[in-house]
């Protein structure tokens, strides 16, 4: 079996590490590059970096940082923010880059999706989709979850594998910041229709979250943000107690 990932995840805003709730009220969580040097010594088993302004002012994401940060770690390292062209990858990667993470891009253009696949190969593209339900329904939702669209989430994600994607980020924005747990329903439903792998992010709260994800939610990783920041959880504490669950993780 194999076996799950812990994935922290950086927000970044003006070179520094951000976390809000619901996508909103922005906090300071300190130097991108010290949290990640952490991480990667504590045991992740993998980090996501997010320029999460980068779509929204139109510029690309913040090369000089990507590379100090691919200077730290020893573990695999995505990156996401502003990115929509073969042109944006190719550099991410040649500057320390795993993977890239795309989601505004992906939905105005999903040929996109089929363009990098081809060209960099399915294992280091990965689509973000942030949704939250509007009577009942999962919306996808793009520029940092500014921008409603139509497109309902099982649809899209479904697309998005068939166009080539080797993951799936799936953020519940109704669960974002509020420490009450993951979206497990939606993540079971595209666990379930899906073939490849699904990250849960959105609500992580304590360490029991993380269980019901991978057990109720059949998620493939969890990814958060504010636990590990502040301290909250341990990396270390986490996997012991995944793993004291019967589930499968690296210590």
């Amino acid at each position: 079996m194999l076996t799950k990932r812990i994935i922290p995840c950086l927000d970044i805003k003006n070179g520094r590490t951000v976390k809000g709730v619901n996508f909103v009220s922005l906090r300071d969580a300190g130097d991108p590059v010290a949290l990640a040097e952490i991480y990667s010594k504590e045991g992740a088993d993998e980090l996501v970096f997010l320029d999460i302004t980068a779509t929204e002012e139109r510029r690309k994401t913040l090369r000089d940082l990507v590379l100090k940060v691919a200077e730290k770690v020893n573990i695999p390292f995505t990156v996401g923010g502003g990115i929509s062209s073969i042109d944006d990858v190719a550099m991410l990667l040649k500057s320390g880059a795993d993977k890239v993470s795309i989601n505004s891009s992906a939905v105005k253009n999903p040929n996109l999706i089929n363009q990098l696949s081809a060209k960099f190969g399915s294992q280091c593209i990965v689509v973000a989709i942030d949704a939250k339900q509007i009577n009942g329904i999962w919306k996808v939702h793009l520029v940092g979850g500014k921008v409603a669209t139509e497109l309902d989430l099982f649809v899209w994600a479904k697309e998005v594998e068939k166009r080539g994607a080797g993951e799936i980020l799936f953020t519940s924005m109704d669960n974002d910041g509020t420490k009450n747990g993951f979206a497990n329903k939606a993540l079971a439903k595209l666990s379930k229709n899906l073939n490849i792998p699904i990250i849960a992010s959105g609500g992580a709260g304590n360490i029991q979250h993380f269980v019901d994800t991978f057990k109720k939610g059949k998620s493939d990783a969890a990814l958060a943000a504010s636990v590990f920041h502040f301290k909250e959880i341990t990396i270390k504490d986490l996997k012991q107690e995944l793993k004291n669950n019967n589930i499968p993780v690296r210590l």
